[in-house]
């Protein structure tokens, strides 16, 4: 099945696709920042550069994309009809990384939440956002 996009569409819309400052992540950020939080964002030293890294807490959020991170189950993670193989390989790839990563960081002492995009909609966000600071603040 051929692109529904020409080459430069869609190479225009994959260049305006951001790999952080999304907006899921500003969500999160204002609101452990309205809170009193204070944390260091995309720490370099950190596998996986986090999102977030809250050393005060000892706790990492990665707030992850439903479709780049390939949440199962939800329907924001849809495989798309052309180039599946390559798609599926990537996504995959990014599943395992992932999961490397945050074993890596709990073997290191940090405790890793993750977050999904899709539990950042207007229908569930209050409820996510609540967990989230409540589990940041009970690993004090």
């Amino acid at each position: 099945m051929a692109d529904v996009h020409s080459k430069s569409v869609r190479s225009y819309n994959m260049s305006k696709i951001r790999g952080k400052d999304t907006k899921p992540e500003m969500l999160v950020r204002r609101y452990l920042f309205s809170k009193g939080l204070r944390y260091r964002l995309h720490d370099k030293r950190l596998p996986g550069k986090p999102d977030i890294v809250l050393p005060r807490y000892k706790t990492i959020v990665f707030i992850h994309g439903c479709f780049w991170h390939g949440h199962e189950g939800c329907k924001y993670y849809v495989v798309p009809k052309t180039r599946t193989e390559w798609w599926l390989t990537k996504i995959n790839r990014n599943v395992v990384k992932d999961n490397e990563n945050n074993m890596m960081l709990r073997d290191a002492g940090w405790q890793v939440i993750e977050i999904w995009e899709c539990n950042l909609k207007s229908a569930y966000i209050d409820d996510t956002l609540d967990s989230l600071l409540n589990r940041i603040i009970s690993n004090a």
